[in-house]
């Protein structure tokens, strides 16, 4: 399945220079950006870079802001002020198309699962004639071939998310943003979806992943970026951080303490 992977379904691993005069995304910069709503300051001045290679994972209480953050990366939402560049200038569309988004809830068409991956491969402008044979190596990546004609909507809660990690693949994204796409999922699923991020990372994808889940972030953690009311409490190596917290918040969290 590996060699599946970094043959034909994601780019080899070092393989993300973009080709021609294409914009270069990196690095993903946030500068003093703010996201007020009705006067309540969410996101509170947040400055941090993005770089490609290490997997970095977003941790914090509920409030912190963790969503917010990947939704203004991904330019789902806008910032109220500061800037978000990609290599140096404002997000365009074709800087965008090279970001994915994963969401704790699937976000599904009411097609097949074959019908999902085709949408999306037309959406990302995959020649017709090539459509067919990327389709076939996505559905195997997510092990979802036996269920290709079945609706989407119907399936489990663990397959509908290994459909929307493979669909989010289809776009050969430098930078997949995921939001928590395990929580609700029992083991056996998360470990399918654990999988997929590791393969995403060894062929080249930088992962940036939302989690309440400990245990997950010390499997999956290159680097932890702690949030604790809408600022970016800590950044550190995963190692450091959970052996040795530097800010009173994270140190509270690990702990399992309220944090107000």
């Amino acid at each position: 399945m590996h060699d599946l992977v970094r043959s034909a379904a994601l780019p080899e691993s070092g393989a993300l220079s973009t080709p021609g005069n294409a914009p270069v995304i990196w690095p993903v910069a946030l500068r003093d950006v703010c996201f007020t709503v009705g006067g309540k300051m969410l996101i509170d001045r947040m400055s941090l870079q993005l770089t490609p290679g290490r997997r970095s994972v977003i941790m914090g209480p509920n409030g912190a802001g963790k969503s917010l953050l990947l939704r203004l990366t991904a330019g789902l939402l806008q910032p109220t002020a500061g800037k978000i560049t990609f290599g140096g200038q404002a997000a365009d569309d074709a800087l965008r198309r090279r970001v994915a988004v994963v969401f704790q809830r699937p976000v599904l068409l009411r097609r097949s699962v074959a019908g999902n991956l085709n949408h999306a491969l037309a959406t990302y402008g995959v020649p017709r004639r090539e459509r067919a044979g990327r389709r076939e190596e996505l559905l195997a990546l997510g092990q979802l071939e036996h269920l290709a004609e079945r609706p989407a909507r119907v399936l489990s809660g663990g397959e509908q998310q290994r459909l929307s990690m493979i669909r989010a693949l289809a776009a050969k994204p430098e930078l997949l943003l995921l939001d928590e796409p395990t929580a609700s999922l029992d083991p056996q699923a998360t470990a399918a979806i654990e999988d997929l991020i590791g393969q995403a990372s060894a062929a080249g994808v930088k992962i940036v992943l939302v989690t309440h889940d400990s245990g997950q972030a010390r499997r999956l953690a290159d680097d932890i970026l702690f949030l604790h009311g809408g600022k970016l409490a800590e950044s550190a190596p995963a190692d450091s951080f959970f052996d040795n917290p530097q800010s009173a918040a994270a140190q509270a969290y690990l702990e399992g303490r309220l944090l107000l």
